[in-house]
């Protein structure tokens, strides 16, 4: 089958006028895109694992770790946990849980099965992942003005507060754990 998709890959590029040869526009980048992706996708009647689906498309950062993300129940297609066998079709959505808690949420367009350029990943699939959660600023001290007092940290700590980083503690005056008031 390998011989298949080569030969197709060596008859559609050898097929007559080469496309804009020479010109250098932005077509000759999108071409070689489009064909790396046809090269890079599996044969007529086969299917793509997930763990090697979430990798090519760069959704993981090896095979092994979209192995492990499926393992850890992080990786859902269509809403059901699957095992890293699972053979992904296209219009499947796949939602994959991210490091930080963030979840990414892509509905397939193409199968591939072996990792290509970000820029044709991106073709791949339709990104509907929410947007990630605002960043709490960092609370920034010049340096060398020693260690926060107690009221440098309470400031801090309100905050990270508004910015859902944390809990606010109470403000307490007494030792014994009394609020101050």
């Amino acid at each position: 089958m390998a011989s298949d998709t080569a030969s197709d890959t060596a008859s559609d590029s050898g097929s007559g006028a080469a496309p804009d040869s020479g010109s250098g526009t932005g077509s000759d980048s999108a071409s070689s895109a489009a064909a790396a992706a046809r090269a890079a996708g599996p044969g007529a009647g086969e299917s793509v694992r997930i763990d090697s689906w979430i990798w090519s498309v760069r959704l993981a950062k090896t095979r092994s770790a979209g192995a492990t993300a499926c393992r850890g129940g992080h990786v859902r297609v269509n809403g059901e946990r699957v095992k890293a066998a699972y053979n992904v079709r296209v219009g499947d959505e796949v939602r994959v849980r991210q490091a930080g808690g963030h979840e990414r949420v892509v509905i397939v367009k193409r199968l591939i099965r072996k990792r290509v350029g970000a820029p044709v990943a991106v073709e791949c699939y339709v990104d509907n992942s929410p947007p990630p959660p605002p960043r709490a600023p960092v609370a920034i001290r010049d340096r060398g003005a020693g260690r926060p007092t107690k009221r440098d940290r309470r400031d801090m700590d309100r905050l990270r507060a508004t910015f859902g980083a944390g809990p606010v503690p109470p403000a307490q005056d007494h030792a014994d754990g009394r609020e101050k008031g």
